[in-house]
């Protein structure tokens, strides 16, 4: 992904949509896990990969799941949901 505006934004909507959820929020890219919440190891991991896969558990599992697909799907980003 360039740097730019639209990094700028994916990666503060995926932060941000994640902070008022229990569960557990991973993102697995091709060379790390990133816990979601944590903006400095997202920032770094989105802009070196281009495979991505959400691991999500917890209470709020399933609306955790809705919502970060939704922020994918919302900056035409692929992203698969490990169940």
């Amino acid at each position: 992904m360039e740097i730019g505006g639209t990094f700028a934004r994916f990666v503060v909507e995926l932060n941000k949509a994640a902070q008022p959820f229990q569960s557990s929020i991973v993102l697995k890219t091709d060379h790390r896990s990133i816990d979601v919440k944590s903006i400095l190891g997202l920032t770094h991991s989105v802009l070196t990969s281009k495979t991505f896969q959400l691991e999500i558990h917890g209470p709020d599992e399933e609306e955790a799941k809705r919502e970060m697909v939704k922020v994918f799907h919302q900056f035409h980003m692929p992203v698969e949901v490990n169940e």
